[in-house]
């Protein structure tokens, strides 16, 4: 009885009781790893009859044309407890329905509510429930060119990796307004960034944005410095320029082959306190101080606490270089709404004020950016990344612990290829907080990110449907799926992507759980196919005409080898000498299998005719070429993928990956830059008639 009473609490707290592993077997999880991730949820029992409110605090519905077929075809809900209640729903634009129900009978809503969210009150003697009424579309939005069915291209690329002699050691806004430009002159629709979250200003080695601070903000580092106007305007600063040691720091950072963080951000940050220093002149009606202040309000209280964050990490660091996540601070400062961090904002609210201020200009920078594809009439202009999760000792999670379960962490299961599974170190969001909270901190997610964009592409969009979360301690292996509100969430996002006129592109590589394949095809949401993982078994790989139109398509990514370090499988070779492989078993398989891909990638190739008939047709005796690179790229050109994204680093046959998997100090992750600046590649024929010809296969009628 017990048990039975074991598995029905860990069931509804969205437990899955087992899983079907990289062999295709179903495993079974351990009572132990089940009741450690109870214990991280906080998740008890649900409460009685007696205690629970009449009313949920949020009810998701799709938005339905008026019935006809009577009241049963209406949105309803029946509200719980005893007795009768007096209801109102008032709704997004302002409209006002009333009227009286009883506990147990069917509360029907207006067949005209719009989408949007709305409120419903009960009210009985005094005492008051609310539920959060969210009406959402079928679909989310595509933008007219797609539904039109063309094809559209775009280029790919991590800001940070690109060169320019403007920069400061690191791709930035400015050199994102250049390659914009550079695209959309040669008819792109769009470029694809990797997360630009916030990561730690005072930790600047901290690179990954995978790992973010918090994804509600932006990363400071990309602000194009001399781009703004009070760094332009003050004297201290032309004179810091002027000097001839911060020239040759300059130098030196852009001439290097991988971003140097630490230097970079010291030259940065040094000019910018300047910058900010001469902004506080200005007087209190100046239009630029206005705007501040005006998205300080609407940053509201998340934005606050990333300034105070920031801040506050800046200055402990400079105590402790150990003091890098906020669960090793001294204990006053861990909590965020604690007396220790009220006086530290007394203290230090120009510090505080100066983070905020940068969220601001980077913020400013990147609308920009997007304001200039609409310029340019690029049909999607800017793409952003939703990283999976946060980082456990960053912003998001030191000022929401409860939304948070800080006591587990973000991962993937043993696979054949990673036989230990991986841990993230990602604090996971608790399904259970966001429905009592109404979803708001998904739809402020959503939102965040949406904006200044015209496509949202969501890393690991399996996590609307379930996590692998692993328990604090334990290894990836002890860990079990934890299910998400999938239909709820998919809902919110059509709604927020209706509104911020935003196409969604959900990152479906690995292992993809039927029930949701399906949801996201209806709901809009267009899958993404990768050129290598698009083969069967017996490595044919499938014909451009067989990819679906709901898909970008694209050669790579920044987690795989780049062109060249596929066919030449130096992917391999660097894993085997960072010691990812330690079975020379599993590393002997590996090289058979590209071996045998790559021979099924060149067929592929040859029916196609995206490579010269006199190209060699075996694999093994044909080394990569300018032929071989380009017929890759027309291969993929040809598909039926209403996007292809496509990757600077393969026009440029570049061999070292920009990230390895599964490494973190063994690897310069996320330091590579582009061989060439923007300027040097956009002066290159040879890649300028490679756009020339994808931008003619990909005008062919869809």
């Amino acid at each position: 009885m017990e048990e039975t009473g074991s598995e029905s609490l860990s069931a509804n707290a969205g437990i899955a009781a087992d899983y079907i592993n990289a062999l295709g077997q179903r495993q079974s999880i351990s009572p132990h790893t089940i009741q450690r991730l109870l214990d991280a949820m906080g998740y008890t029992a649900q409460p009685g009859p007696a205690d629970a409110a009449p009313l949920p605090p949020v009810r998701v519905y799709r938005q339905k044309t008026p019935y006809r077929n009577g009241p049963d075809d209406r949105h309803w809900l029946i509200p719980g407890g005893q007795g009768n209640f007096r209801w109102w729903l008032h709704t997004e634009q302002g409209r006002i329905h009333h009227g009286k129900i009883a506990a147990g009978q069917r509360l029907s809503l207006p067949v005209s509510l719009p989408p949007g969210y709305h409120r419903l009150t009960l009210n009985q003697n005094g005492r008051e429930w609310h539920c959060q009424i969210i009406i959402a579309p079928r679909r989310c939005f595509e933008p007219d060119e797609l539904l039109a069915q063309r094809k559209l291209w775009g280029t790919c690329v991590q800001l940070y990796t690109l060169r320019s002699e403007h920069n400061w050691g690191i791709g930035d806004t400015g050199d994102l307004k250049q390659l914009i430009r550079e695209i959309a002159r040669r008819g792109g629709s769009f470029v694809g960034l990797n997360p630009i979250h916030a990561l730690y200003p005072t930790l600047p080695d901290n690179a990954s944005p995978y790992s973010p601070s918090s994804r509600r903000w932006l990363n400071t580092l990309y602000i194009d410095v001399g781009d703004v106007e009070d760094f332009q305007l003050s004297p201290a600063a032309r004179a810091w320029w002027a000097r001839g040691e911060t020239r040759r720091a300059l130098e030196e950072v852009r001439a290097s082959p991988g971003v140097d963080y630490r230097r970079v951000a010291a030259l940065k940050y040094t000019a910018l306190r300047l910058a900010w220093q001469q902004f506080n002149r200005r007087a209190a009606d100046d239009v630029r101080r206005r705007d501040f202040e005006e998205f300080v309000r609407r940053g509201g209280d998340s934005l606050r606490y990333q300034g105070i964050f920031d801040a506050l990490q800046g200055q402990l660091i400079a105590r402790d270089k150990g003091n890098w996540s906020w669960q090793v601070w001294p204990e006053e400062y861990r909590d965020a709404r604690g007396p220790a961090i009220e006086e530290f904002c007394r203290h230090s609210s120009g510090e505080i004020a100066f983070y905020i201020w940068l969220q601001w200009l980077a913020d400013r920078q990147f609308n920009d950016c997007f304001a200039l594809c609409r310029t340019l009439e690029m049909p999607i202009g800017l793409y952003r990344d939703l990283a999976v999760g946060v980082s456990d000792g960053g912003a998001e999670t030191w000022s929401e612990p409860a939304l948070y379960c800080l006591r587990a962490s973000v991962g993937a299961p043993p696979d054949v290829l990673g036989p230990r599974g991986q841990n993230w170190g990602l604090a996971p969001m608790s399904p259970h907080e966001m429905a009592s909270r109404g979803y708001q901190p998904f739809i402020d997610l959503l939102r965040a990110n949406m904006r200044g964009c015209g496509a949202l592409r969501i890393d690991h969009v399996m996590s609307l449907l379930r996590l692998w979360w692993i328990p604090l301690g334990d290894t990836a292996g002890q860990g079990a799926y934890i299910h998400y509100p999938v239909d709820d969430l998919l809902a919110i996002l059509a709604l927020e992507s209706q509104r911020n006129h935003c196409m969604v592109i959900g990152e479906d590589l690995g292992t993809v759980p039927q029930e949701i394949v399906s949801r996201l095809f209806n709901n809009g949401i267009y899958s993404y196919k990768v050129l290598y993982f698009e083969q069967d078994d017996h490595h044919v790989f499938r014909p451009p005409s067989g990819y679906p139109s709901q898909s970008m398509a694209t050669l790579t990514t920044h987690d795989l080898p780049t062109l060249r370090g596929y066919w030449t499988s130096d992917d391999l070779r660097l894993g085997r000498a960072l010691g990812l492989y330690s079975d020379d078993g599993i590393l002997s398989f590996l090289h058979q299998d590209r071996r045998l891909a790559r021979q099924g990638l060149l067929d592929a190739l040859h029916r196609q005719g995206s490579v010269p008939e006199r190209t060699r047709r075996q694999a093994d005796r044909l080394l990569m070429s300018p032929v071989l690179n380009r017929g890759m790229h027309l291969f993929l050109a040809d598909s039926a993928s209403a996007l292809l994204g496509l990757q600077p680093e393969d026009w440029l046959d570049m061999a070292e990956p920009v990230n390895v998997p599964g490494t973190s100090d063994e690897y310069p992750n996320w330091r590579r830059k582009l061989s060439r600046s923007l300027d040097e590649i956009f002066a290159d024929s040879s890649v300028n008639r490679l756009l020339r010809e994808i931008n003619r296969r990909r005008g062919k009628a869809g």
